[in-house]
């Protein structure tokens, strides 16, 4: 029987599935995983499912000598390093396409609830300030706006659909165009251009070094003072102490934010004393459909991988095993 770490236990129907057909040790402590601890169980493991907040590199993959497969329950696998996996012929599974709805509904509600003020309205009624003629503000239509989309993969592309069902136009930059943005309902358009066109800007890109910090000073001092940020990507994206500084100072509006830099944000951040401001932990894919789906997905590319078979969504295809 193959022998599998886990750093995390999945949902219960993915894991059974695991537990029966394979030998598995499971990390059920609440803190991360210790990376000596990793180290130890990897020494005879065959496949590892990993979660984002454990970091694999070459370092760990040297003291994991029969290791044949990794499976991630996540879309970003930039806490691995992939071309490490691929020099060693380790094929390394992810679960894309399965949490594209759920992302988009997320993202679009931070929008959306910005937008209206809907927790800052929660807020007023539950201290007793209901009937109040003043403190809470005024929300901004969506309806006429023009949407931005920084990064338009199938989730961009998913958000720029619930978007013009609000009416809104909807512009987006990628590293290329996309050859259906007619489709989409989306106009191409430079990154600059974007910034200084868009009243809500989204961002959706992978998290890599090109990105790592693509949100800083020199972009929000393009924006709208107007203009609404969402970010439910990744948090480096963005520089976030020069997104407070553009909170604070009305270089921008508002932000909404599903991720942080650092990630969990600390509660006495900057950040989290502005009135300008609401982020939601990281909860972009996490209903309980999609993580049901993200969590089998997991469980049928380690089995594949264990049994030498293709894996149904693998980030190095190159070392895919063939069947």
């Amino acid at each position: 029987m193959y022998k599998v770490v886990m750093t995390r236990a999945l949902l219960p129907e993915a894991q059974r599935i695991l537990l029966e057909r394979c030998d598995a040790r499971v990390w059920d402590k609440e803190e991360v995983m210790p990376r000596d601890v990793l180290a130890e169980w990897l020494a005879d493991a065959d496949g590892l499912v990993a979660a984002p907040n454990i970091q694999i590199d070459g370092e760990l993959l040297a003291q994991a000598p029969k290791l044949r497969v990794i499976a991630q329950t996540a879309v970003g696998c930039n806490n691995i390093d992939v071309a490490a996996c691929t020099r060693r012929g380790i094929p390394v599974g992810y679960t894309p396409g399965v949490l594209v709805d759920a992302t988009a509904d997320l993202t679009f509600g931070l929008l959306l609830c910005a937008a209206r003020r809907i927790h800052e309205g929660w807020d007023y009624v539950r201290q007793g300030k209901w009937r109040a003629n003043k403190g809470m503000g005024l929300g901004v239509d969506l309806a006429g706006k023009t949407l931005g989309i920084a990064g338009m993969g199938r989730i961009g592309a998913a958000v720029a659909k619930r978007a013009a069902a609000f009416g809104m136009r909807v512009i987006y930059h990628n590293r290329t165009r996309r050859a259906d943005d007619g489709d989409v309902g989306a106009r191409y358009a430079a990154l600059d251009e974007l910034l200084r066109a868009a009243d809500f800007v989204v961002v959706l890109l992978p998290l890599s070094a090109a990105t790592r910090g693509a949100f800083g000073a020199e972009q929000f001092a393009l924006m709208k003072p107007t203009a609404y940020f969402v970010n439910a990507s990744r948090g480096a994206v963005v520089d976030t102490e020069a997104l407070a500084e553009a909170l604070a100072t009305g270089r921008i509006a508002y932000a909404a934010l599903d991720v942080t830099d650092p990630e969990p944000i600390p509660a006495d951040h900057p950040l989290l004393m502005l009135p300008n401001v609401l982020v939601t932990p990281h909860i972009g894919s996490a209903t309980a459909e999609t993580r049901t789906a993200m969590a089998m997905l997991t469980a049928d590319n380690m089995l594949a991988g264990l049994a030498g078979k293709p894996l149904p969504a693998c980030v190095n295809e190159s070392v895919n095993y063939k069947g």
